[in-house]
């Protein structure tokens, strides 16, 4: 039987081992985490969601401490227009994150960012701008674009030196989200290096609708996309990502054209994963019927999540002037109205409960919403149960390497402690 070792994922004349791990926000892939990834020779991800809230966290700066400072007055304000991110720090702490972890890194790998079109921060092109141009600037290997179509984003890079240079990718969930994202970026004469499928199992926010993605395949998506770029004559390397939890499940993508896989749900339960340990716990003793696929994120997106998560049913006070990620263009964000409008129905109350959407913002920087991929609950069968009824963490390394070395759908179980062996 073949093993995940037995393929490569080829930039060029670069070889990597074809495992990636996703770049799960607010710090969830952690610079640690992304770069022993690459120090095993695969592709790590951090994301640069809230990119400021990581940068306080890791370097102890204050941007997000100054930007609630300026905009104190506005608290009680539902017109958050105003509430604008300064620009200039913007950069500076997304080349604190990017360029320290850079700076770090070992192996033979690789370090990408994901960057998400949905973090539209109240000025969505020139927020964008900056994340993408203070990544290349801070000397990332590459930029996975997602939550979005990105039909401009080429566009805002296109005149920075390392436009060619970097690997450059997108996630689309079907082959009309490629097609479109290519037509809009022909005149610029820059395929993508890579393109991520991901799938309707996939962890987080989903590119299917919350009724219908049960009747997705993963598979079938991939085999359509693959069968489009071959009759294109694009030679496009294809990642495959959601619901890929043993290294038998990536081979069987691999033995069909696959470049590499994309995989994240078995990372959350390693020592380097950002999530606290409760959260790591909540994931492991988690149950099928808790996975659910709903729409309280105010992006307009499903997210698949588990019903155990803080955040559900909360009614945080919107903490915009600190955060805003998810302000249009003018200002707005589903949650605010969803808070203001139970405020109004329940005018002494001194705690609302907002049912049908969250606060994205706060509850992902407390890590209160525990968004995971389809098969989390089987995160059990990876793992011991320690004698205080605790689940034993894993290591990044193992888990790499048992999607990179098993066979026959089996997972490896972390060496046996000395202290649970006695």
């Amino acid at each position: 039987m073949r093993r995940v070792d037995d393929f490569r994922l080829r930039f060029g004349r670069q070889e990597l081992v074809p495992i990636v791990c996703g770049g799960m926000g607010v710090d969830i892939s952690t610079a640690g985490l992304a770069l022993e990834v690459a120090r095993l020779g695969g592709i790590g991800h951090i994301s640069d969601a809230m990119v400021p809230t990581v940068s306080d966290r890791r370097f102890h700066t204050h941007f997000v401490k100054e930007k609630a400072k300026l905009y104190k007055y506005n608290v009680a304000n539902s017109d958050k227009s105003k509430v604008l991110f300064d620009l200039g720090r913007l950069a500076e702490a997304t080349q604190l994150h990017v360029g320290r972890t850079m700076e770090a890194k070992r192996g033979p790998g690789m370090i990408f960012v994901n960057c998400m079109e949905k973090l539209t921060m109240n000025a969505p092109r020139d927020t964008l701008r900056v994340r993408l141009t203070a990544a290349l600037d801070a000397g990332i290997d590459g930029i996975t674009l997602s939550a979005g179509l990105h039909l401009g984003s080429f566009g805002l890079i296109a005149d920075h030196p390392r436009f060619r240079d970097a690997k450059l990718g997108i996630i689309v969930s079907s082959l009309r989200a490629l097609q479109l994202f290519l037509r809009k970026n022909a005149r610029l004469d820059r395929l993508p290096d890579y393109v991520i499928v991901e799938g309707p199992l996939a962890g987080g926010h989903l590119g299917f609708g919350a009724d219908d993605w049960a009747t997705y395949d993963l598979a079938t998506i991939v085999a359509e996309i693959q069968r489009y770029l071959q009759a294109e004559q694009l030679d496009i390397p294809l990642i495959p990502a959601g619901g890929i939890f043993t290294g038998s499940d990536a081979v069987a993508f691999l033995e069909n054209g696959a470049a590499a896989v994309q995989v994240a749900t078995r990372f959350t339960v390693t020592h380097e994963c950002g999530l606290p340990a409760d959260a790591k716990q909540g994931y492991f003793s988690s149950t099928e019927d808790e996975v659910v696929v709903n729409t309280l994120s105010p992006t307009g997106y499903p997210m698949r999540m588990l019903t155990t998560s803080p955040a559900i049913g909360a009614g945080n006070r919107p903490n915009c002037e600190a955060y805003g990620y998810l302000l249009d263009s003018s200002g707005n964000c589903a949650y605010i109205d969803a808070y203001n409008r139970e405020v109004a129905r329940n005018p002494t109350a001194k705690k609302i409960s907002v049912k049908d959407k969250t606060c994205l913002c706060t509850n992902m920087r407390n890590f209160e919403i525990w968004t995971c991929g389809q098969y989390v609950y089987r995160l059990k069968d990876t793992s011991r149960r320690l004698p205080d009824g605790s689940w034993e963490l894993l290591t990044a390394e193992h888990v790499f390497r048992d999607y990179q070395f098993s066979t026959g759908h089996e997972i490896a179980l972390p060496p046996v402690l000395e202290a649970v062996a006695t």
